[in-house]
């Protein structure tokens, strides 16, 4: 018996096929950076060589219609990097798999979904801030802003350029926010008034600020993860966190029903919750879901923590059809050519 099993890995090695060919492939949904993909599949593979992970990734709104499209055929195994609100839509749905991983008790309890065991775990939150281009700031003479409701000045007629809310969940964490901070009726004519001093409506989260990096428009209303990658590079921005809150929402994992590769997922969400995985996420994020690696980020302002608000993500995701209706009638005709 081990001569025939020698025999035959002496075969499989002489025709070129690697351990790598019989490892699982795991299906991954995401809407995370680019830039964190690497990194994350490489830290999870070393510690799982059996498994190899296969990213598909885009922007959130996108992500979140390609799911519940495959609703009766999931292609998906697992979700790592979705906003928590387009997952508590999918939890509504019957999509998901309830599992609790490893350290699950380690998690601040506003990063988890309620039920046990819970339907979705966080990572860490993302939030809406605005990204000034300081030079063109001075250059057009416009005052830096502190607040949502200074971004309605007519000073910035054509100026600000933000995530369409159907595209980007960074969009929508903005457009909930508003609606919870202001209620609705002064929030639609906030964003009526907005909507004047905006020159595009992105795809992307990140884009507002790289656009606004760039010096295309001064300002941007944008994923507060780019703003710090961006200043970090020795971009001329100031992050600016307006006054009345920001709007956030919760990097997700969980588990897709009806996967064939069920206990290989189970592990990738055991991972992503663990030590290792918060190392990896701790220069990128300024609040995360195990509070004990929190760490001050040089580039992000001291308020930070106190402007984030409360959100309740099953609501956020519940209205999430309704408010982009709504939305769509009224603005996206500045919305750019989707590709």
């Amino acid at each position: 018996m081990i001569k025939t099993w020698n025999t035959l890995t002496a075969a499989v090695l002489g025709l070129g096929i690697t351990s790598s060919a019989f490892a699982t492939e795991l299906t991954v949904y995401t809407a995370m950076e680019n830039e964190q993909l690497a990194g994350y599949k490489k830290a999870f593979e070393t510690q799982n060589p059996d498994i190899e992970i296969k990213w598909v990734r885009d922007s959130t709104g996108i992500i979140t219609a390609k799911l519940l499209a495959e609703k009766d055929n999931p292609r998906a195994d697992v979700i790592w990097g979705l906003y928590a609100s387009s997952v508590a839509l999918l939890g509504k749905e019957g999509m998901l798999e309830a599992y609790a991983p490893k350290g699950v008790e380690k998690l601040d309890a506003k990063f988890r979904d309620p039920q046990n065991p819970p339907l979705w775990v966080g990572n860490g939150v993302e939030a809406t801030a605005v990204c000034v281009n300081t030079v063109e700031a001075k250059k057009q003479n416009l005052p830096i802003p502190t607040s949502w409701e200074d971004l309605t000045n007519p000073v910035y007629q054509g100026k600000i350029v933000m995530p369409n809310p159907a595209s980007s969940g960074t969009g929508y964490s903005a457009v909930n926010a508003w609606l919870q901070i202001m209620g609705e009726n002064k929030a639609w004519t906030f964003m009526d008034k907005l909507h004047t001093n905006i020159g595009q409506y992105t795809h992307s989260g990140s884009k507002p600020c790289t656009q606004a990096a760039m010096g295309e428009y001064p300002i941007g209303i944008s994923l507060d993860f780019r703003a710090i990658t961006l200043k970090r590079q020795g971009a001329p921005l100031d992050i600016v966190l307006p006054k009345e809150g920001l709007g956030l929402d919760i990097n997700s994992v969980a588990l897709i029903k009806g996967s064939k590769k069920l206990e290989a997922a189970k592990k990738l969400e055991d991972f992503a919750i663990s030590e290792k995985a918060f190392l990896l996420y701790q220069p990128n994020a300024a609040a995360l879901a195990r509070p004990e690696f929190n760490v001050k980020l040089a580039e992000m302002p001291d308020a930070y923590y106190d402007r984030l608000i409360s959100v309740d993500f099953n609501k956020a995701g519940s209205q999430r059809a309704k408010v982009l209706e709504k939305w769509r009638e009224r603005y996206d005709g500045k919305s750019e050519p989707k590709n």
